[in-house]
């Protein structure tokens, strides 16, 4: 398995057991309401200026040449924010095709029963947010949680869908939290009923090759377990080479685990194969 980096939203973010298509994604931050942060409004400060703007300051014998009111030059932006950069843009999850077997498609709310069958494996629900106890309305939550980091920018989380009866076997994302710094993450998990089929290779592959050639990414990671060997040639096979080892990376149930970093640039050459956009 394969481990993001710390601040990475919990979602897909690790590797799965590449021999047999087992795995799930490492996740270190859980989601949170857009709200929870936000201040409640308590009104009026009792001890406020009741006239704010009154001016106790003014000089008794202004300048008649002065303007009294400098800051309502029409041509002055006011707008404290003005200059701010701008935030995220949202983004468009497309549809893949990823190999002749296994589709990448945006996520929809058909696709409960695979959170159904996640929230059942005993290691999926540690490191996504994939609920351990399953209900529909969290499975629900779940999928808007997709929906919503595509739609604040925050990256591409894709269904893996088998093509032959159309039925959704895992996850893959393309994390964008370090792209203003030329990099993004990429993670995974599957299901048992979709492991064994080769679709980890074919699902990592398309997506770094669409990230690199269409989206012009510089730099690519994955962050591997140490003992995931089979996780590790996968990485490998698709053109991704070990950078190092981070100690103590990411926390996993009760215990911080080592991490193996894997890095891919735009300018080592393309990962083989090729994303196809669906018709």
């Amino acid at each position: 398995m394969a481990a993001p980096e710390p601040d990475a939203p919990r979602e897909p973010e690790a590797l799965v057991d590449a021999e047999t298509d087992q795995g799930v994604g490492h996740e270190t931050d859980r989601d949170r309401d857009p709200g929870a942060d936000a201040g409640e409004d308590r009104g009026p400060n009792p001890d406020a200026d009741p006239n704010p703007d009154a001016n106790t300051d003014a000089d008794p014998n202004p300048d008649p040449d002065r303007d009294p009111h400098p800051d309502t030059d029409p041509d002055k932006d006011t707008d404290p924010e003005a200059d701010a950069p701008p935030g995220p843009e949202p983004v468009t999850v497309p549809s893949m095709s990823a190999g002749p077997d296994f589709v990448l498609r945006p996520w929809e709310m058909s696709d409960l029963p695979l959170v159904r069958e996640a929230s059942q494996d005993p290691y999926i629900p540690l490191i996504t947010t994939i609920p351990a106890h399953y209900s529909d309305a969290a499975a629900e939550a779940f999928v808007r949680r997709q929906w919503e980091r595509a739609a604040t920018g925050a990256g591409y989380p894709f269904a893996i869908v088998r093509s032959r009866d159309r039925r959704p076997v895992g996850s893959i994302g393309l994390w964008l939290r370090e792209l203003p710094e030329g990099r993004a993450s990429i993670g995974y998990w599957m299901v048992a009923s979709g492991r064994g089929q080769g679709v980890t290779r074919a699902a990592l592959r398309t997506v770094t090759s669409w990230a690199l050639r269409d989206l012009g990414i510089p730099r690519l990671q994955l962050f591997i377990e140490p003992w995931n060997t089979a996780s590790a040639r996968i990485a490998v096979d698709v053109g991704y080479r070990r950078e190092g080892l981070l100690r103590g990376w990411q926390r996993v149930g009760d215990e911080r685990r080592d991490m193996a970093v894997y890095g891919l640039l735009n300018t080592d050459g393309t990962a083989d194969g090729r994303a196809v956009t669906a018709d």
